[in-house]
């Protein structure tokens, strides 16, 4: 039987402290698999999602071949208060060195910082890209069910999910600029392919474990496809 054993890497720090825990599969490699979550503090369901995901990878007995990095939770201050942002009251994915970075924003949640890459969480994360450059980053929100995706090659990983899921693939979002964003950075910075996985948000009819059972079998279908 095989399974996935993952090595904990060196934690990152958050804005009060607090660790932000990130791990590689023994699987080395030129380029790595990206899986993240919680980059917005509220969203709890993309967390319960990479939880689980993480749990069957690591309880996974079929061949896996593939090199990853998992970082369950990054916006761990956020995650604790139940807030969008980080305790500097920044959106982490407004706030990456992207070329269309602005300090502007349109509403306070989406609040870049004072400048790009100014917050503790995105320097770990940045940190983690050039010891461990991505090839395919898979973010896990929650929002409207939707896999928004960016990157040249990336609509292929897109449909993997959607093929499965039937969620909307989306490229672009209309009237939803994303300036600062790891959709913007990844594809720019790393040639990396970038999937943002929208998950319904929990109501008094659907649970995290709805959800789960909803998209277990595409994610799964994903990194078990020869992509990874």
């Amino acid at each position: 039987m095989k399974v996935m054993n993952f090595t904990q890497l060196k934690s990152g720090t958050s804005v009060e402290g607090e660790e932000i825990k990130a791990y590689r599969s023994e699987d080395k490699s030129e380029s790595y698999n990206f899986l993240m979550a919680g980059v917005h503090g509220d969203e709890v369901e993309g967390v319960y999602l990479l939880k689980n995901l993480f749990g069957w990878l690591q309880e996974e007995n079929e061949q896996i071949n593939a090199p990853f990095i998992v970082i369950p939770v990054l916006n761990v201050d956020g995650y604790r208060s139940g807030t969008r942002t980080n305790s500097h009251g920044v959106d982490l994915n407004r706030n990456l060195p992207s070329k269309h970075w602005s300090p502007e924003a349109r509403d306070k949640k989406y609040y870049p910082g004072t400048r790009a890459l100014s917050e503790p969480e995105n320097q770990f994360l940045v940190k983690l890209f050039e010891k461990f450059p991505p090839k395919f980053i898979l973010t896990l929100h929650s929002w409207k069910p939707m896999v928004n995706y960016n990157g040249d090659d990336c609509l292929k990983y897109a449909q993997i999910l959607s093929n499965l899921n039937n969620y909307p693939l989306v490229a672009d979002i209309e009237g939803h600029p994303t300036p600062g964003s790891l959709g913007e950075f990844g594809p720019e910075k790393y040639n990396a392919q970038v999937l943002t996985f929208e998950a319904p948000l929990i109501n008094e009819s659907l649970t995290l474990d709805n959800i789960w059972q909803e998209n277990q079998l595409a994610l799964k279908s994903l990194l078990k496809s020869d992509l990874m």
